[in-house]
């Protein structure tokens, strides 16, 4: 099995037996079989293993549980670490694949982009609770902004989520285990900043599972994961990505939907390190404006180009 592993379908498990099932079923009836699946068990218990060893899969199955366990991220990077594959199609487990052809079209374009090495594909949101399904697909205007600047993402996370990418295992290049919110944006800009820019396959290929038990759902306008890791990133990437107004853009209204109007708040969420004189500048700018005027839209990107125009200069002078 080994010398014929093209692919490696990792998937980092936690305590739902039920959802990896669905997703392990959809592996099995795959055309594509040139592939190997990595499962790494972060959660107690041995109902992961116990349902393992009764799937019709378990052949091209290599499982390990995590003890004690990793947590998110750095479980995903333990089953990518463990991959022998040259290519790394990470799953969620809550996640599955379309149909059965669906590994066989991301082997094809490899072929067919010999020269890429970061492909991602339409997909499907499924709201398990209310029984609902949407496609979502990249717009032009913003697959061209991606392949002029992965840093754009920051903006909007267009590609999705892991689930949906394929990548070239590159020695290193992991997910960052400070972060959870942002994680995979973040993962993507270094990617893509380091080689060819992402082809996009314009086919419904995965299906992404939505539930209230989600850390995405947990994450989403929680000051004190939003705001510190906000911070942490653009001290990562440094305050010049800002000269880039749709990363611009995307710090404004990160400062305006966690309704940061001092830097207490920012204290209150629990990140301690200095916040960029810019940052400072915006909050200042904003606690100035009422919350109404700041919730419309129009109002709101007129005083955030207002806001850029005066800082661009001290921008360039870095």
């Amino acid at each position: 099995m080994t010398a014929d592993v093209f692919i490696s379908v990792c998937i980092p498990a936690y305590n739902r037996p039920a959802n990896l099932k669905r997703l392990l079923d959809s592996i099995q009836v795959q055309t594509y079989r040139h592939f190997e699946v990595l499962i790494s068990d972060d959660g107690p218990g041995n109902e992961i293993a116990g349902l393992i060893q009764q799937h019709p899969l378990l052949p091209l199955i290599r499982y390990v549980q995590n003890i004690p366990s990793l947590g998110t991220p750095e479980n995903w990077n333990e089953v990518i670490r463990q991959a022998k594959g040259a290519w790394i199609k990470l799953m969620h487990d809550d996640d599955w694949f379309a149909d059965a052809r669906a590994l066989q079209v991301f082997a094809d374009m490899v072929k067919k982009h010999p020269d890429a090495r970061f492909f991602f594909s339409e997909y499907r949101n499924v709201y398990l609770e209310d029984n609902r399904e949407e496609t979502v697909r990249i717009s032009p205007l913003w697959r061209k902004r991606l392949s002029s600047n992965p840093e754009n993402l920051i903006s909007k996370n267009v590609i999705g989520p892991p689930s949906v990418i394929l990548h070239r295992k590159i020695p290193d290049c992991i997910y960052d285990k400070n972060l959870k919110w942002l994680v995979d944006i973040d993962f993507y800009i270094r990617y893509l900043r380091s080689g060819p820019g992402p082809v996009l396959i314009p086919e419904t290929l995965i299906r992404v599972g939505l539930g209230e038990d989600q850390v995405t759902k947990m994450c989403f306008r929680n000051p004190e994961v939003e705001i510190p890791e906000n911070l942490y990133l653009l001290n990562k990437y440094g305050v010049s990505c800002l000269k880039n107004i749709i990363v611009y853009d995307a710090f404004w209204r990160f400062v305006r939907n966690l309704n940061i109007r001092s830097l207490e708040d920012i204290q209150r969420a629990g990140y301690s390190d200095p916040v960029p004189a810019i940052i400072q500048s915006m909050i200042r700018f904003q606690s100035s404006v009422p919350a109404s005027v700041l919730k419309t839209g129009i109002f709101s990107k007129s005083l955030m180009t207002l806001h850029y125009i005066f800082q661009y200069p001290k921008l360039l002078r870095g």
